[in-house]
């Protein structure tokens, strides 16, 4: 499980602002209002993935999602160690805590990602969230419960993330998947335990999104 090189925080904080996800009132994120000029910055002070998008400064729906259902159904993830697939800002990360997760591991490829879900655990008084790399070419690691909020948004992330996902089920694992409807979401195996209409980054209407969970 890679580490990827840190980013300032203050890189971070500068370029976003405090607010809190419209269907997780509970949670603050640092989020950014202007998605093409936070890109330009990173651009400009050498900082994240190469050419990534900062898929780390929105709270994609499917995050959303999955956070109301973990701190709907504590139970669901109370005593048990979590694997945060994708973690993005952290999102589902912070509420599985919240929810009484004793441990989150948070996996995400950005380096600018790894910094927002430290500034944001801190920010929500959150502790126990361990951040790594990029898990998808290694055994899925020792969890209880693996959450993954919009992995399914190409074929070439829906490709790597399945069989991961498949194989931390077959050795235990509770896995829900927190999805508004990307194309490349298995139509079979899935079982839908919730369902919200979330505010998405990039369009004006609220967007239908389910929490699957693998049967």
């Amino acid at each position: 499980m890679p580490c990827l090189p840190d980013v300032p925080a203050s890189f971070l904080v500068a370029h976003t602002r405090l607010t809190c996800p419209p269907l997780v009132p509970e949670v603050q994120l640092h989020v950014a209002d202007d998605v093409v000029a936070l890109w330009e910055a990173m651009e400009t002070e050498g900082v994240g993935a190469g050419d990534a998008p900062p898929f780390w400064a929105a709270a994609w729906p499917g995050g959303q999602a999955l956070a109301r259902y973990l701190l709907d159904s504590p139970a669901t993830v109370a005593g048990r160690r979590v694997l945060d697939l994708g973690s993005g800002s952290g999102l589902v990360a912070v509420a599985a805590r919240l929810a009484g997760a004793t441990s989150v591991l948070a996996s995400d490829v950005d380096p600018c990602s790894h910094t927002a879900i430290r500034v944001n655990a801190e920010v929500n008084g959150v502790s126990g969230v361990a951040v790594v790399g990029d898990v998808l070419d290694g055994d899925p690691p020792d969890v209880d419960v693996v959450v993954a909020g919009d992995v399914c948004y190409d074929r070439d992330m829906t490709s790597r993330v399945l069989p991961f996902l498949w194989t931390a089920w077959t050795r235990g694992a509770t896995v829900l998947l927190g999805d508004p409807g990307r194309k490349y979401l298995p139509g079979e195996g899935l079982v839908a335990v919730a369902t919200y209409d979330v505010s998405d980054v990039d369009e004006a209407q609220p967007r239908r999104t389910t929490v699957w969970r693998m049967p």
